[in-house]
């Protein structure tokens, strides 16, 4: 218990590092967005949205981030370390989110939308009134496995000069600290953030999902 009680506050800072990232870059993952474009009628929003996703889900997160944090600044956007993390994971994580709403949109029977329209409803009030609020109870689980899955992404940010939770390794490495313990605390930690957000979109199942 002494590496955890000696280091508190290292492990503190690293804890809440990762949940803001978590936190941060799930708002930032606009998936939402992207699934609208790609079932849009209009064919640039289309392609435009199936480039977003068709790129991102086929690059490695790690060079995703070289990428924004070296390349970024060579276009004159000098940004802090955290916020170009929260920007890769954000971007990254929106090509996931974007594919587990389609495919919610895809159960949606074809007979809403023609409905809807038939009320003269434009594309967006569709989307947003008739078939976005069905296609939510059925990618509630799907979202919230990404969302866990970008708790566990955030650990390459400490690699970026990024405090996180992960990266508290390296000083108690430095200062001696058996290394085992040292990651034990780290794997609690990632426990109790994809256990709360599990819980959280059990809750939201339960009370929104489609029952079995």
């Amino acid at each position: 218990m002494y590496v955890l009680t000696h280091n508190f506050s290292l492990y503190g800072e690293g804890f809440l590092g990762t949940v803001q990232l978590t936190v941060y870059a799930s708002l930032l993952a606009l998936g939402v967005l992207m699934a609208g474009f790609r079932v849009a009628p209009v064919a640039p929003l289309r392609a435009f949205g199936t480039a977003w996703v068709t790129v991102l889900r086929n690059t490695p997160l790690t060079l995703l981030f070289f990428a924004v944090m070296l390349g970024l600044p060579r276009f004159g956007l000098v940004l802090p370390f955290f916020t170009f993390a929260v920007l890769a994971l954000g971007c990254y994580t929106s090509a996931f989110i974007c594919e587990a709403v389609r495919s919610g949109i895809n159960t949606v029977p074809v007979g809403q939308g023609e409905a809807a329209r038939s009320l003269g409803m434009n594309f967006p009030q569709t989307l947003g009134t008739v078939v976005l609020p069905q296609a939510f109870r059925t990618v509630i689980p799907p979202i919230g496995s990404t969302l866990i899955a970008l708790a566990k992404n955030s650990a390459i940010a400490g690699s970026f000069s990024v405090t996180e939770l992960l990266g508290t390794y390296k000083p108690l490495n430095e200062l001696g600290y058996n290394i085992i313990w040292t990651f034990v605390w780290i794997a609690l930690g990632y426990l109790i953030i994809t256990l709360a957000i599990s819980a959280l979109f059990h809750v939201l199942e339960r009370r929104w999902g489609v029952p079995r």
